[in-house]
Order: C-alpha cells, then structure tokens, then sequence
C-alpha cells in the first residue's frame, strides 16, 4: 500500500469514526433529554437507560443510516483534500482519478461488509434488547394501553380463512369480540362469531365464550349453531397474528427468511413488509460503496464555496436518497411495487448518476 493510500484510509477511516461518535453521542442526548420524564415515571433511571436501551439503540441507529454517515464523511474530508490542493498534487504526480479511487474503494467494503454482518445477525439481537426496554419504559400511558391491552387484530391466516379480534390484551391472553370466516374463493363457507376468548396454551386453542356458527352448504342453505363455550383451533396463536410492526427487525436472517416463507403459506398481508426488510439488509450495506463514489466526484473538485457548499450538496442528496428509499418501501408495503425493486431502485437510480457524475470527473 502506497503512502496515498494509508493517507486516505487514514483520513477516511478517522473522520468516519469521529462523526459517528459524535453523531450518535448527539441524539443519544436529545433522545434522552426527551425521554427522561416518560423514564422516569415508568420506574426506570436515566443510568439504566444508558445502560439498558441505549447502546442497542445505538447501534441501530448507527447501521440504520450508515450509507449516510459515509456519504456525508468523503464529502468533508475530499472537500478539505480539494481546498488544500493535495488531489492536484497527487493527480499531477501521474496518479489517475481511478487509482486514487482505490482507497476509497477499500474503506467502503471494509464498511458495507462491517454493516452487512451487523444488520443481519448482531443487530437483530439488539433490537429484541431495544424493544424490550421500550415497550416497558417508554411507550406513553395511551400507547402502553393501546399495545397491551387494546390490540385489534385483522390477519389472513391461511390463503381463505381470516380473523378479526375487536380488543386484545396480549398480557392477559383476552379477547372479545372474535371473528373466524373461511371462504371458498370469494364465497363464504364457514363464519365463527364469539362474544369473547381466551387463549388456551395447554390445548393450543382459541376458548371461545358464546359462540356461533353459520355454516354455508353446497346448495346454499345455512346450518346455524350455539355453543355456550368452545375450543376453536387454529394453526396460529394469537401472539402470531398480532399487527406486531417490528417483529421483521428481531429475526436474525436466517429466521426472517422461514419466517416469510411460513407467512407467505398462510397468505399473510404482511409478507412485503417484512421482504422489505430482509431486502434492505443487503441493498442497504451496498449502497455504502454507491455513495462513496458519488461523493468523491462531487467533492474531488474544487468549485466557489468550498467545503460549505460541499456538504450542501451532500446533505441535500442525502435527504434526496432517504426520501427516496422510504418511498418505494411505502409503495412496497402497498402492494404497487415487489420488495425486491423496492429495495434496490434507489440504489441503482443513484448508481446511474454516480457513474455519470464519476466518468465526467475522470475525465476533466
């Protein structure tokens, strides 16, 4: 390795390292300053805050917005190589624009590879730390109340059946107002009504209270029936079809993947979402090199303004590509777009105008 090279992965590597600690120690701080009230009413100290939630949270935040971090990284310290003549220096020396690419290049597999086995495997386990302190400590009372207690559940279990829970309290196992329908393509087959339930772990049932049942025959004529109480079976708990948002981000990869295949055998509504996420854990490390490169052609030349407009244009694009990735994983989840191209449109729209911008730059 040539001394431009060490010098590069130096620089690169050091103001990578202190943005992100000092970042990250930032909204730490505004986190917790927010928090401290909704902390402390809940039982829980400041310091076991610190110790307990936020250093997971850390790292999700950290590998959450990586690619950014990066991208916002080369913009300052090229913009400072830039201002200071020492890229001249070098590219006058003989060395090309594509060979001084090189170290940049190296720093950001280095990274990418670093995000890609901390999302699928360490940051799972992060996450179930995260959200446990969480769903303790920092939901508000209404929002405790709502995840607890009042959870309405609307889930495709199996290609036809579906279930409709009005209210469920996943810490006592209770619900009322249950709901079970089969259909044979668009026609209804079967309709299971319960005023009430519990879930019954022993038998792995649903102990459905004041029951009826509407059967719908081949010719059209309905069996109506009453049961005072019945154990209705399922091939789902009730934990299982909750609207539970962030189970995706728990599974180490491996988990994730049976857990879509399990959910895609049942019909489930939610599968994008969750392909989404496991598409993410790879496009997103990947991005990290796109936008190393897309900041070192923008920020390798020198132009009025300097750093500041620089990182101006950086912070800008940034925001651009977040924006931009949220979008299509919205239009995912929707159903308008596969996941697959959801997570990776970005990327590749990017990666397109980072080679234009980077060719041009080798160029002049």
């Amino acid at each position: 390795m040539k001394i431009i090279d060490k010098y590069i992965v130096r620089n690169f590597l050091g103001t990578f390292v202190f943005m992100v600690l000092i970042l990250s120690t930032i909204a730490v701080i505004v986190d917790l300053s927010q928090k401290l009230g909704r902390i402390n009413d809940s039982g829980s100290t400041a310091f076991i805050a610190l110790t307990q939630f936020y250093p997971y949270w850390s790292i999700w935040i950290i590998n959450t917005f990586l690619p950014i971090a990066v991208f916002i990284t080369v913009i300052y310290f090229t913009s400072r190589l830039t201002m200071q003549t020492e890229i001249v220096g070098v590219l006058s020396g003989g060395i090309s624009f594509f060979r001084f690419t090189l170290p940049y290049v190296w720093v950001a597999i280095f990274l990418a590879s670093s995000a890609m086995i901390v999302g699928n495997v360490i940051l799972p386990w992060a996450n179930i730390k995260k959200n446990k302190y969480q769903y303790t400590h920092l939901l508000s009372s209404g929002d405790k109340e709502q995840y607890y207690k009042r959870q309405r559940i609307a889930s495709q279990v199996s290609p036809n059946e579906f279930v409709f829970v009005d209210s469920y309290d996943r810490t006592d196992k209770l619900g009322n107002a249950f709901t079970y329908q089969k259909f044979d393509s668009t026609e209804l087959k079967k309709q299971v009504l319960a005023a009430s339930f519990s879930w019954n772990e022993k038998d792995s049932a649903y102990a459905l209270v004041s029951v009826y049942t509407k059967e719908i025959n081949k010719d059209h004529t309905e069996k109506l029936k009453y049961e005072a109480s019945e154990n209705f079976k399922l091939p789902v708990t009730p934990d299982e079809i909750l609207p539970e948002g962030y189970v995706a981000e728990t599974m180490n990869t491996f988990e994730l993947s049976d857990f879509i295949e399990n959910q895609k055998s049942k019909g489930s509504a939610n599968v994008n979402a969750y392909q989404n996420e496991l598409n993410n854990r790879l496009s997103t490390p990947f991005s990290t090199i796109i936008l190393t490169i897309l900041a070192l052609s923008l920020s390798s030349k020198k132009r009025r303004g300097g750093i500041g407009i620089n990182l101006a244009v950086g912070i800008t694009l940034a925001f651009i590509y977040i924006f931009f990735s949220q979008t299509t994983s919205i239009f995912s989840e929707k159903g308008y777009v596969s996941p697959l191209i959801a997570s990776w449109l970005p990327n590749i729209s990017f990666g397109i105008i980072t080679i234009i911008l980077y060719i041009r730059r080798a160029r002049s």
